[in-house]
């Protein structure tokens, strides 16, 4: 499933570089939706999918989105209000298990990214008798965080999104597998709280306040978060690592779109 939606009105980065949306925004000579549909297309653990987003008048706006979203092996399906609604739309639309969920700006993705994750994933969802390790627990959903280390390492300069654990800080990587039909709960709590966004109380209280004043003062560790987080959505979230920079990275702003057309370069 990949999140293609606009802002109503559309965003900065659109507006700033004229197209009817960002997933359309040019990396390198090819928008940032062609390059993550190819990735897809050449990957060796996911095959087609569904496209969710933009609106259709954006659609009706532009040949170029018309053609893409025409992509062999997928469908298309108007965004809905919000990424979460719109991830479960595109999950009930594709009505398949397990299931991997990217964004539309997700230009510097590689089929060996995406592999990796996916092969990663499971592996981190698989059954009590099926377990690779004994030690993994099993799950509904994982999510794919990047180490911050590498991203600074990688491109010092470049400002990015970091979530502080006592064990670690991470970066997203914008990857999600939803292993079984539980995993959806994710997505429903995800949208429950784009609706309490501005009423944070609301979300914290889900959370819990002791895990909340834990997090604050960096005494939470990622697997406590996301036991929390697993117990507030009402099912098994787990996550992995994410071993490449690049996952880091989505071209969201003209300054991250500059910054991935380097990294194109230089490869």
């Amino acid at each position: 499933m990949i999140l293609a939606g606009e802002r109503p009105g559309g965003s900065p980065l659109s507006q700033a570089l004229g197209v009817t949306a960002s997933v359309m925004v040019p990396v390198a000579g090819k928008p940032s939706l062609a390059r993550v549909l190819d990735t897809i297309n050449e990957s060796a653990q996911v095959d087609g999918g569904v496209i969710c987003g933009p609106t259709m008048q954006a659609v009706n706006e532009s040949k170029a989105l018309a053609k893409l979203i025409k992509y062999p092996g997928f469908e298309w399906l108007e965004q809905s209000i919000g990424p979460a609604a719109s991830a479960m739309a595109a999950l009930d639309k594709l009505d398949f298990y397990p299931a991997l969920l990217t964004a539309g700006d997700h230009a510097l993705l590689t089929a060996e990214i995406v592999d990796d994750f996916c092969l990663k994933a499971l592996a981190a969802g698989a059954d009590d008798t099926d377990k690779v390790d004994g030690k993994t627990p099993s799950c509904d959903l994982v999510i794919g965080f990047v180490p911050y280390a590498l991203v600074r390492a990688a491109w010092p300069e470049s400002r990015r999104t970091i979530t502080r654990f006592s064990d670690g800080q991470f970066c997203g990587s914008n990857l999600f597998a939803i292993l079984t039909p539980e995993g959806k709960k994710a997505l429903s709590f995800w949208r429950q709280a784009e609706a309490d966004r501005k009423q944070p109380w609301k979300i914290a209280r889900r959370f819990g306040y002791a895990a909340l004043f834990r997090y604050l003062f960096r005494r939470l560790t990622l697997e406590d978060a996301l036991q929390a987080l697993s117990k507030a959505a009402g099912c098994r979230i787990g996550h992995v690592k994410v071993e490449y920079a690049r996952a880091a990275v989505d071209v969201d702003s003209v300054d991250d779109q500059k910054l991935a057309e380097r990294i194109l370069e230089s490869t």
